[in-house]
């Protein structure tokens, strides 16, 4: 993912009060990407619903005319591992979520050059999507990669992962699903156990505080590859949803 792709779409909800745990810089859009909307949205995108307009959650069996395990990963920044994932595996049904319009342009654009059937694509906030058109026990796995760290101890509030989030993701796995995230800042990844570990319904794979080398499905990006030369650590977590 790259750097640019830190920044992601979602909120979160403590209490009543909703923290968004993004910022919306959509940077530079090019004649590429806004060419891809026009031409490659109604082949690929979903348009999320206004709540007067929805009648439950969305059939996705209608969306890609059959039944498949369904794969959702969440802020896809400019769609690497989501492509790649797809590519690898034309067996599951692919979604993916990005607030970041450049991002979902040049995924709109490698979609298409790939020809792909089995992927879609929101531009919009995780958590409405998750909340309103994702039926709850649908997904088999739930992918979150390098979400933003917000570093800044007084920003730890916007994190993605915090326990109201993580209640919504075990609710929408299926039974024996599988909760895959990774992070390349060791404090974010302490506060994921802290949560994680935690949470009804959730089983870490690798154990208590646990993490597990990258699984070949993610694929090893351009910074990550970058930033351990630089020494830097990266840790996969993988957590599985109670049968």
């Amino acid at each position: 993912m790259s750097e640019a792709g830190r920044d992601k779409p979602f909120t979160v909800e403590p209490g009543r009060r909703r923290v968004r745990s993004f910022v919306l810089r959509q940077g530079r859009f090019s004649e590429a990407q806004q060419r891809a909307f026009d031409l490659s949205w109604p082949r690929f995108g979903l348009d999320f619903r206004p709540a007067d307009q929805q009648a439950g959650p969305r059939d996705f069996d209608a969306v890609f005319g059959r039944s498949a395990p369904r794969v959702l990963e969440i802020g896809f920044g400019n769609g690497e591992a989501l492509r790649y994932a797809a590519r690898q595996d034309p067996t599951r049904d692919y979604i993916g979520i990005e607030v970041h319009a450049p991002g979902v342009g040049r995924l709109l654009n490698a979609l298409a050059e790939d020809g792909s059937v089995h992927v879609r694509v929101y531009h919009h906030d995780a958590v409405e999507v998750l909340e309103h058109e994702i039926a709850d026990a649908s997904l088999d796995e739930i992918r979150i990669y390098f979400p933003d760290p917000w570093h800044k101890k007084r920003h730890n509030k916007r994190r993605l992962v915090q326990p109201a989030f993580a209640d919504l993701l075990v609710r929408k796995l299926a039974p024996g699903g599988r909760l895959h995230l990774a992070t390349d800042w060791q404090d974010y990844a302490e506060q994921m156990w802290d949560v994680l570990d935690a949470t009804g319904g959730l089983r870490n794979r690798a154990g208590a505080r646990g993490h597990v080398p990258r699984p070949d499905w993610r694929p090893q990006t351009h910074f990550e590859t970058r930033g351990k030369r630089l020494g830097h650590g990266v840790w996969d977590l993988l957590y599985d949803r109670d049968s």
